[in-house]
């Protein structure tokens, strides 16, 4: 599969400071990759050096081929960026800083208002096309943020936080955005919301103090990284009594109540509890309503490790 962004050995001082540390790792056409990690780990450094903004101290970095340096003209007309805290002319109305944007990128004259429509189609732009930019809401200036770095059809996006400052239902449209992006374009985004990472990307980076600590796709990693197996279970009993049976249970090393007769039982990774749990359940004649395996979430998987490191 072909290689869109390949990072080497890549390393960042600001001054003294060590902010990204001999990093290496690809991307690969067409996926969707979560950067994540806590606040001062290095993503929005990579990314920036990744968008051209930035000069790393030692290593390289390459998209579509191009070196982020030596060959910045074509790393930069090889992606779309959208940071952190979207920079809009407020004078200019969607359209006008759309074309605007479409000639800095260089799009044929001929192509601009097709171009223009098609961004503002594909990232709902429609009712607030003819909007100054001092109107627009939070939701929509990361529409036009969006669109801007789509307009010249960049095969790679780099999207930092995407859907900060963002409601609840600005957040499922933008991430629907994004969704439909898939296949069509390379995506690398970096949030520090990680069920929306679960949802979106097909494989996450995790970094922290600069070093990269985890690489795998979100499922794997709950495999991988969960401290043991879980089992949610809920039962309806006596709840001290169930309690206190399950805890003698051998294999069981934490019980937790979650209250309305349910239990998370934790015990050692690979153990398989389920068919224990429910003989012991029948055997007390207590009615069975709920037995299922419970994976590791993300967010716990990333505390895990930065936990661990920070440690």
């Amino acid at each position: 599969m072909e290689t869109m962004i390949e990072v080497q050995d890549l390393t960042k001082y600001y001054g003294p400071h060590l902010a990204v540390s001999h990093l290496n790792f690809q991307v690969a056409a067409g996926e969707i990759v979560g950067f994540l990690g806590p606040n001062g780990a290095g993503k929005t450094t990579t990314l920036k050096i990744l968008a051209g903004f930035l000069a790393p101290s030692a290593g390289t970095a390459r998209i579509n081929g191009f070196d982020c340096v030596s060959e910045s003209l074509g790393a930069r007309r090889s992606l779309g960026y959208v940071p952190e805290n979207v920079a809009i002319y407020p004078d200019l109305s969607v359209t006008q800083f759309l074309r605007f944007a479409a000639q800095a990128k260089g799009v044929a004259a001929t192509a601009e208002k097709s171009e223009v429509d098609r961004v503002v189609a594909s990232c709902g732009l429609e009712e607030v096309r003819h909007t100054l930019g001092a109107a627009l809401s939070k939701g929509y200036r990361q529409r036009l943020g969006l669109a801007q770095a789509l307009l010249h059809q960049p095969p790679l996006l780099i999207l930092d936080e995407p859907t900060i400052g963002l409601d609840p239902s600005q957040i499922v449209e933008i991430r629907q955005l994004i969704k439909n992006l898939e296949g069509d374009h390379t995506v690398m985004l970096s949030s520090h919301i990680l069920p929306e990472v679960s949802q979106l990307c097909d494989r996450v980076i995790i970094i922290n103090r600069g070093q990269i600590v985890a690489s795998d796709r979100p499922e794997h990693l709950s495999q991988q990284l969960g401290q043991g197996a879980r089992v949610l279970l809920t039962v309806s009993g006596p709840t001290l009594e169930v309690e206190a049976a399950l805890q003698k249970l051998s294999g069981v090393n934490r019980l937790q109540s979650l209250g309305e007769d349910k239990f998370l039982v934790e015990a050692d990774s690979g153990r398989e509890l389920r068919p224990e749990l429910a003989r012991l359940v029948v055997q007390q004649g207590w009615d069975l309503l709920e037995l299922k395996a419970q994976e590791f979430t993300l967010e716990e998987v990333f505390l895990n490790l930065v936990t661990e490191e920070e440690s």
